[in-house]
């Protein structure tokens, strides 16, 4: 998984109410049954992957992210959980292998952090037992873009542009077109790919946005110029602050 981010998972979690909402539709997508064997890719700081394991009390849940802190913070959250069998691994989605093949995939607010789908899909089907599932939500083609405007125009402000990251931002926000293609090439059948507009206002943008780790535009720098950054970001945007998140969805299964 391609994730520049030094991730505060205390932060993140404590900020993750939209998260917890949209990762319990996908959730209820998915209804794993009490036995099946679950793959939380991407599971951050395990406030969602609770909401799994509990649906698995007979089942296996393995939960992987590529953040040590967050795999910290999923291993406490999910201690005396009900399901019998669950592993917290430090992995790259993109290249993840498990001793057995499991039944399902799921996914929520993470592979817009993937910089390359073609080796994201790939590495799930591998991990999926034939006619398996992937139920899966995460930034879309045009997500946040009012924010990206916001970024883009301080590119010339000379107090953040040694810090601003050239050409490549951190997050792959994908079309439904390119994502049913590499969800094919990678050996799923596609059920439906879908976007959905889910807006967000935060209490606290500024606090929010540096949890959910949207500061990442910004190279290794100071702490005082990734605040003032923040707050130039969110100076430039109308009033109250709205983050227009559009959400794309994924049912499919492994050929």
């Amino acid at each position: 998984m391609s994730s520049p981010l030094d991730w505060d998972a205390s932060a993140y979690d404590g900020a993750s109410d939209p998260q917890e909402v949209w990762g319990r539709e996908v959730l209820e997508r998915l209804d794993p049954g009490p036995g099946d064997a679950v793959i939380d890719a991407g599971c951050g700081s395990g406030r969602v992957t609770r909401l799994i394991a509990e649906r698995l009390p007979e089942g296996r849940l393995v939960a992987v992210d590529s953040s040590p802190s967050m795999v910290a913070h999923a291993r406490e959250a999910l201690a005396g959980a009900p399901c019998p069998d669950i592993e917290v691994v430090e992995a790259d989605i993109t290249h993840l292998s498990v001793a057995e093949p499991v039944d399902a995939v799921f996914s929520n607010a993470t592979f817009h952090w993937v910089l390359d789908h073609r080796s994201l899909f790939r590495s799930l089907a591998g991990c999926l037992r034939p006619g398996g599932r992937l139920e899966a939500a995460f930034g879309a083609e045009g997500n946040i873009s009012e924010f990206v405007r916001a970024v883009e125009s301080l590119i010339g402000d000379e107090r953040f542009n040694p810090y601003l990251r050239d050409a490549t931002r951190p997050w792959n926000f994908a079309s439904i077109a390119d994502t049913t293609e590499w969800l094919r090439r990678g050996g799923f059948d596609v059920e439906h790919v879908w976007i959905e507009d889910r807006p967000v206002q935060p209490r606290d943008p500024k606090a929010f946005l540096a949890a959910s780790g949207f500061a990442s535009v910004l190279g290794p720098a100071p702490a005082e110029i990734a605040g003032d950054f923040l707050d130039a970001v969110i100076g430039s945007m109308p009033r109250p602050l709205v983050l227009d998140y559009r959400r794309l969805n994924i049912s499919a299964r492994r050929a």
